[in-house]
């Protein structure tokens, strides 16, 4: 049974705590404490296989309040297991996984990217993190079928960042988030209760009319408040493509070899890219929930109700799968054909059916067009602070990218 607590040790080294413990270790699977609850790190494809297997590990009551009241909402799809979560996951993948809407969102991205450079230009410079938050910000509310405001979408944008920003600490980013959730979440239950009353009215087949009339399992349909997390939680990790772009920034600035091949728009390099950039950079340090009953996993046993984390970013950097996974290779993508569970940064195994995030194509297609519109832009690199601190989650470059931007070209 672990015995020594190392909340203080994941405050201190985020990203890097599990792959840490796993070397001092010399075993893949780490038994520790958090919390005061045991837990148990793994990683690796069977790891990855055994944690979406809900006889080994289940979500439900396994994710902390303070990441509920922040990233994910109360009463969202991620804390459901067994029949209520496919029920509920049927609708996300319904609206998600379509590849006439994963096109529709792209161009209506694409289109409000283009129509933002020449502002850029006269602004300059300006700060990638920020500008690409506020280009999908208002791209996925419209898309979403939210009526949002030109002069709306600034505010919502930080709102939608402030609660992926804050869900990992303590101090005033925690603060921010709930204060954005609330706002957010009071917002879009009023919108959901106006569609149903005939008070407003929504595009057919949008997101919000779907999630309006959507019946969960028990055939009821959904608390207008629930309805208001679940459209959060589509927008809301959408808009977090800002943080994937300005990683695109610092890679373009750090290995700018790979910019002219970007910018020609291949559209399997644009995907290669976009696989590369979610496997090097952190993002989600680890996934988890709770054992059911008492199991066993690579010669372990875990007790019912311990916590299982499968380290994402130990698995997306394991020179097992990857080779030389420090090196920053786009081309390691190219004609590979990927292991539903290897490459995990957004979760693993199929979207469909378990918790695999069901927006992770979205993720792909957005990341590969804009970054390959970012390849294209006119700029200058500013002297700035372009490191990434691994204890801070969600990490990401200290600077936000900042661009000094002439044009697109």
């Amino acid at each position: 049974m672990p015995r020594l607590e190392n909340g203080l040790k994941l405050l201190a080294k985020g990203y890097a705590w599990l792959p840490d413990e796993r070397r001092r270790s010399g075993a893949r699977t780490v038994a520790t404490r958090l919390g005061g609850m045991p837990a148990y790190g793994i990683q690796g494809p069977d790891a990855a296989r055994f944690l979406y297997d809900e006889d080994h590990v289940r979500r439900s009551h396994a994710i902390p309040e303070p990441v509920q009241g922040t990233l994910f909402g109360k009463g969202a799809v991620h804390t459901l297991d067994g029949e209520m979560h496919h029920v509920r996951k049927a609708m996300f993948v319904a609206l998600l996984m379509r590849e006439d809407g994963i096109a529709s969102l792209v161009r209506e991205a694409t289109d409000a990217w283009d129509a933002a450079v020449p502002d850029w230009t006269r602004r300059s410079p300006v700060v990638l993190f920020d500008e690409s938050s506020r280009v999908i910000a208002g791209s996925v509310a419209r898309w979403a079928g939210i009526p949002v405001r030109d002069d709306e979408v600034s505010a919502l944008a930080r709102d939608l960042i402030a609660m992926v920003d804050g869900f990992a600490t303590a101090g005033p980013r925690h603060v921010r988030a709930r204060r954005a959730r609330g706002r957010r979440e009071t917002w879009l239950a009023q919108l959901v209760r106006d569609v149903r009353s005939g008070v407003a009215t929504v595009p057919e087949g949008s997101a919000v009319d779907v999630v309006a009339r959507h019946r969960d399992a028990d055939g009821q349909q959904l608390d207008s408040h629930v309805a208001a997390v679940e459209l959060l939680n589509i927008i809301r990790p959408t808009t977090a493509v800002a943080w994937f772009l300005a990683f695109s920034g610092h890679a373009l600035i750090r290995w700018p070899q790979h910019r002219d091949r970007l910018a020609g728009g291949d559209p399997a390099f644009a995907e290669a890219w976009a696989h590369e950039v979610r496997r090097f950079y952190p993002f989600a340090p680890f996934i988890g929930g709770r054992a059911p009953k008492q199991v066993e996993f690579d010669g372990q046993t875990i007790p019912e109700n311990a916590m299982v984390l499968l380290d994402l970013y130990g698995q997306n950097h394991d020179p097992e799968l990857w080779g030389d996974p420090y090196a920053f290779r786009p081309e390691r993508f190219l004609d590979r054909k990927i292991g539903e569970f290897e490459l995990v940064p957004q979760g693993g195994g199929d979207p469909r059916t378990n918790h695999r995030c069901p927006g992770e194509q979205i993720t792909i297609a957005l990341l590969g067009a804009l970054a390959v519109r970012l390849a294209r832009l006119g700029y200058e690199v500013p002297e700035q602070d372009l490191t990434i601190a691994l204890h801070r989650i969600p990490a990401r470059p200290a600077s936000g990218v900042v661009l000094d931007v002439t044009g697109s070209a």
